[in-house]
């Protein structure tokens, strides 16, 4: 399968954790053998150029293993992901459903893997794809499209996996089964995001695994933060990781 640069444990999954800073991401790789990527926030920079300073740094250091985000999912940082992923090429990058087209960009970002938010609706095997800069606004009514016609119009835009967000831990756990049934029947890489901790982390890698999904990419953030610190806590990456090696693959 080519899943562009990142790097998937047995082929099937890559955890996506948040890093404080540069070393804070240094141990994460250590930690999980680099079947990683390591979050880095385009909000938390005033502009473009500092941005890709510091990634670039990251890039350097830790072998591309960085995941440009948004922040939260904030589709104001669509425009900025985009431009920085083109300066960057990371290894992966989050993107809201209207900005997937912008960071491909015609078929020059061959190495860059980018996903595509999309919320739940509540109803199963139905999605949520106004998750843009302006299609998001409270003043709209809502886009709800079925999940296999979503995916594929992913696919026509040039993303790679489908980031399902937020979920909310277990809350729309019956959702996301119908995603990830979705997901292997278009052979389509699946990213859960949004409550995910050490509790519910494992029932989320296995629903999807059982379902043979193309690959699944679990995005684990604030559980494994610190709170008075903000670095992540390399003791319960090392947790996931080793939830994420007694799983059965096969």
């Amino acid at each position: 399968m080519n899943k562009k640069n990142i790097c998937f444990y047995k082929e099937r999954i890559c955890l996506n954790v948040l890093a404080k800073d540069l070393n804070n991401a240094k141990e994460i790789v250590e930690a999980t053998e680099g079947n990683v990527v390591v979050g880095i926030l385009s909000k938390d920079f005033a502009n473009d150029d500092l941005a890709f300073n510091e990634m670039s740094k990251w890039k350097s250091e830790i072998n591309n293993k960085i995941s440009i985000g948004l922040g939260a999912g904030d589709p104001k940082q669509s425009y900025m992901v985009a431009r920085l992923s083109k300066r960057i090429k990371p290894a992966h990058a989050n993107q809201v459903f209207t900005g997937v087209g912008l960071t491909v960009s015609d078929f020059e970002n061959e190495e860059v893997f980018i996903n595509c938010l999309v919320s739940p609706t509540g109803k199963p095997g139905f999605v949520k794809i106004n998750t843009g800069p302006l299609s998001s606004s409270k003043d709209n009514e809502d886009a709800i499209v079925e999940i296999n016609t979503a995916i594929k119009i992913i696919k026509d835009m040039g993303g790679d996996s489908i980031k399902f967000f937020p979920m909310n831990g277990l809350s729309t756990i019956e959702e996301y089964k119908v995603v990830v049934k979705a997901c292997a029947e278009n052979d389509f890489v699946i990213e859960p995001t949004g409550g995910l901790d050490l509790e519910n982390f494992e029932e989320v890698i296995k629903i999807a695994l059982d379902a043979k999904v193309k690959a699944i990419i679990p995005h684990v953030y604030n559980s494994i933060i610190d709170a008075d610190t903000g670095i992540t806590n390399i003791e319960k990456v090392k947790q996931l990781y080793k939830i994420m090696e007694r799983q059965n693959y096969e």
